[in-house]
């Protein structure tokens, strides 16, 4: 007897996909080695995002339904297969039970009970559905087949021991037994089917009939059950397509755009930036023309007015000669007036040449920083006689002129401030160089500034020399800064990147 062969799901669906291509393929001597899943991800990127997610969806979708589909198949034969033997069971069982009584008290049935089997099974319409009907003794012998099986053997199995216990067990039968030797010679598929042979009266079970029944016609079943899980699958497929398709378009014109705005956005970055080229070589030479009109304004000083005033003391020095004749003849005129005239006009020539000095910058191009620097803080000594505490460091040489300019006329203009609002108090002069950043500093000790008042007053007259050192330094593209507070003094620090300006005016 066959051990049961009861159909179970199973899903046969093993990839196995190695590309002997790629494998064998040998990388070329001194290039890098590129994997296959490089090579198929290159390829892969040559498609659309919406044909790279056919791809991967038809794959995924048709493993999908094809262990969905294996499945329901499977489970269509199970369902067949009970039915069938349920059903046939019935029948068998209404059959063969009058036939087998003689099973109660004997081990072999009698001769008119095997006959009237025989008719039972070649005159109705069992033939058009069983081929092969047995029956078996409890220890797994034969007492009854429709083709006679050797005499004296004995075929025990889980099945009859199943059937013994009153249950019914229906599989597609391998016919793999010796027993099947008749029924494996019909080549068709057959479902073997055990049901119990009970006593009338009492119930108890005698024996247990084995039959043989032919497949029930499924295969249209499964037809149409494949059929309908391909055109879900299709369906599916189409659906998710157009869906990814869309988005896909969608995500092409958002590139397109962001590509023309990082273009337009390119574009206005170059134009801001000629602009600001502009911008700094108009400051440049707005830098200069102002060093020129102040240089012209301190030689008018010089030539006009100076010499003007120079005119006046010489006559009135003359006057002064005919007041001491008239002494000498014992005149005695009155030389106030004329004293006074002398005084002033010699206080506004001393004021004219400072001022013409202080417009006029000494010829500082063929100096370094470091000259500039010494020459500023000697200038301001000899004119304030004051001292003031000069520290410089490690300081670039080629320095250009705006910037030598700038911090000229920066340094002059905190100075005076350090002598008139600060007395001249521990003033420091100090300049560094450090990764291409230029840092000038000018400081006092005086009493300070308050953060109030200096906003307050930087829009008046006393604030004017700030607003203009501010200026000069941002106007290169400086930073310009002012620490200040009450009884600690005034900071003020300028700072230059200089990298930049080698490349501007390069």
């Amino acid at each position: 007897m066959p051990k049961d062969a009861k159909a179970e799901s199973e899903s046969a669906a093993s990839l196995q996909a190695p590309n002997e291509a790629l494998a064998r393929t040998a990388p070329m001597s001194g290039a890098p080695h590129i994997s296959w899943w490089q090579q198929l991800s290159a390829m892969a990127g040559r498609f659309s995002r919406a044909t790279r997610f056919l791809f991967a969806a038809t794959i995924t979708v048709g493993l999908t339904m094809a262990f969905v589909g294996n499945l329901i198949s499977q489970q269509i034969k199970l369902a067949a297969a009970q039915s069938a033997g349920e059903g046939a069971a019935i029948y068998m069982e209404a059959y063969l039970s009058e036939h087998i009584q003689g099973l109660a008290s004997a081990r072999t049935l009698p001769d008119a009970s095997k006959q009237a089997i025989d008719k039972l099974m070649s005159n109705t319409s069992l033939k058009q559905h069983v081929v092969s009907v047995k029956i078996w003794l409890p220890d797994g012998s034969n007492v009854y087949s429709t083709r006679e099986l050797p005499a004296n053997q004995f075929y025990p199995s889980e099945s009859i021991a199943q059937a013994m216990q009153g249950k019914i067990v229906t599989s597609l039968s391998e016919l793999d037994q010796e027993e099947h030797a008749y029924e494996h010679s019909l080549n068709i598929p057959l479902y073997e089917t055990y049901v119990p042979l009970r006593e009338l009266g009492s119930g108890r079970v005698l024996a247990a009939g084995e039959f043989y029944e032919m497949e029930h016609e499924i295969g249209s079943i499964h037809q149409e059950v494949w059929a309908t899980i391909a055109a879900a699958s299709i369906a599916m497929l189409i659906l998710l397509f157009c869906i990814v398709r869309h988005g896909d378009r969608i995500i092409e014109r958002q590139q397109i755009a962001l590509r023309q705005q990082m273009h337009e956005q390119d574009q206005l970055h170059q134009q801001n930036t000629a602009l600001q080229d502009k911008i700094t070589s108009a400051s440049h030479e707005f830098s200069t023309i102002t060093e020129l009109t102040l240089r012209r304004l301190g030689a008018d000083l010089h030539d006009g007015p100076a010499q003007l005033l120079t005119l006046i003391l010489l006559r009135i020095d003359e006057l002064s000669g005919l007041r001491e004749r008239y002494l000498q003849e014992g005149e005695n005129p009155s030389s106030d007036a004329l004293e006074t005239i002398r005084s002033a006009a010699q206080d506004s020539l001393r004021e004219i040449r400072g001022i013409s000095r202080g417009l006029a910058l000494p010829e500082i191009n063929v100096l370094s920083l470091h000259e500039e620097l010494q020459l500023v803080v000697q200038r301001h000594e000899l004119r304030t006689e004051s001292k003031v505490k000069l520290s410089l460091g490690n300081l670039p040489s080629g320095v250009p002129l705006p910037y030598k300019i700038c911090i000229y006329r920066l340094v002059q203009e905190a100075l005076n401030n350090a002598f008139h609002h600060a007395g001249g108090k521990q003033q420091q002069v100090s300049a560094s160089y450090r990764g291409g950043l230029l840092e000038v500093q000018i400081e006092d000790a005086g009493a300070g500034i308050s953060a109030e008042a200096l906003q307050a007053k930087s829009r008046g007259r006393s604030r004017l020399g700030l607003v203009g050192m501010r200026y000069r330094v941002e106007s290169l593209g400086g930073r310009f800064s002012i620490e200040s507070a009450p009884e600690h003094g005034t900071r003020i620090k300028a700072q230059f990147n200089m990298a930049a300006a080698d490349s501007d005016n390069s």
